[in-house]
């Protein structure tokens, strides 16, 4: 890789043991991917929460720590595993919140944000049409590379702290204007009307385009999205998919028409009301009893707090809730009573964790969850993988089904 003497002398050990760790990794990730050079990014986004990084990633921050690791541009972090305040009634143990603890202290150490939020493209700053950002995420990466028409490759923890150490990632993939360009063409003939339905359609595509690789270009949507519904779309795509990044004609910024990303070249495939009916289908049925309704993955805006709020009024839950937002929403939440009225159903609102990411399989045991319903396309494809059985309603539907005990 073609290097500036700044970051020769990061490799060197010039600037210090932190910095020579960060270079030499994005080197050698550069490396793996035929990356030419280095690009800046003008801020990074880490995944650290403790179910992921474990014992051995706390030992590693606070290396990194003691070494002297400071971050050169601002840097943010994804939603935590535990909320502090709650994690007992959860079922959480003192030691998830003991490493939780020292993750949070090695971050602060070297200068990192706390934000906690994996919808920092609503809360924080969003990242604009080309800017070069060091995203971790998955949802926060497709959400900045497609409405944004920002550029981040899914940056692993070790290389979005890399990032945040040295104000640079690895120029590959979707860095570079070539791998924009969109791959698949998928035609809309069913229109989404609400966040599930948002949900449902990314997650077919993100299906159906089935790689890291692949760029789908959607048209045919005779409605443009809300931020929170394309924060779903997007969120469900990437699940499904493992994908980065997707293009729709004459809404996001990189393809007003489609030819802009090359999309009028490729053969068009069609999306009906069948297709999305049967991925619908494999998610629970009418009458099925569960256990905990989950709103999160991704966190909830202050948009859907006012929506949740307003359906929650003077009802009362038998199954149990959770609720998942961010800590820059949970105060104006608190402030305009909205986490008040939630929670006199019996709901419980978390402030910055996402439930997949929270040791859902342990709270699941501790609490005899496993039948679960959310109106989280993302999550209902993720959790069966901590021992649950997942549903998929609307939010209304599923607050009726909390109600109830069962689907409604």
């Amino acid at each position: 890789m073609k290097l500036t003497d700044e970051e020769k002398a990061m490799l060197a050990g010039e600037m210090g043991a932190a910095k020579q760790w960060a270079l030499d990794h994005q080197v050698k990730v550069g490396g793996m991917f035929d990356a030419a050079d280095l690009v800046p990014v003008s801020q990074a986004h880490m995944m650290a929460d403790p179910e992921s990084l474990g014992e051995a990633g706390g030992d590693f921050l606070e290396d990194m720590v003691a070494k002297g690791a400071r971050v050169a541009i601002p840097m943010i972090t994804d939603p935590r595993g535990v909320d502090l305040n709650h994690y007992r009634p959860l079922g959480q143990s003192e030691e998830m919140a003991t490493l939780e603890r020292r993750m949070i202290a090695a971050c602060e150490k070297m200068g990192i944000l706390m934000t906690n939020t994996c919808v920092n493209y609503q809360t924080i700053m969003p990242p604009v049409l080309g800017d070069h950002v060091a995203f971790g995420d998955t949802g926060v990466v497709i959400y900045s590379n497609s409405i944004c028409g920002a550029r981040s490759n899914f940056e692993g923890g070790p290389s979005a702290l890399a990032a945040g150490l040295t104000g640079r990632t690895p120029r590959y993939g979707l860095h570079l204007d070539g791998n924009r360009q969109a791959t698949r063409r998928f035609v809309v003939r069913e229109q989404p009307k609400e966040l599930t339905d948002w949900g449902v359609l990314g997650a077919l595509v993100g299906k159906l385009a089935g790689s890291y690789w692949a760029v789908p270009v959607i048209e045919g949507l005779e409605v443009v999205p809300t931020s929170d519904e394309a924060k779903h779309m997007g969120a469900a795509m990437a699940s499904f998919g493992s994908t980065p990044l997707f293009h729709m004609a004459g809404i996001t910024p990189e393809a007003q028409t489609l030819a802009d990303v090359g999309g009028d070249k490729l053969p068009a495939e069609e999306i009906t009301k069948a297709d999305l009916d049967a991925l619908r289908a494999g998610f629970g049925g009418k009458g099925d009893k569960i256990d905990v309704v989950v709103f999160a993955a991704p966190q909830l805006s202050i948009v859907e707090m006012q929506d949740l709020a307003t359906l929650c009024a003077g009802k009362t839950f038998k199954s149990a809730v959770i609720v998942c937002t961010s800590p820059q929403v949970y105060p104006d939440a608190t402030r305009m009573g909205l986490i008040d009225t939630i929670e006199s159903t019996g709901a419980k609102v978390l402030e910055g964790t996402c439930f997949y990411n929270q040791y859902a399989r342990e709270i699941g045991e501790a609490n005899g969850w496993t039948r679960l319903l959310s109106n989280s396309a993302k999550i209902v494809n993720i959790i069966s993988g901590y021992g649950y059985t997942p549903a998929l309603a609307s939010m209304e539907k599923c607050v009726a089904s909390a109600v109830a005990g069962e689907i409604v």
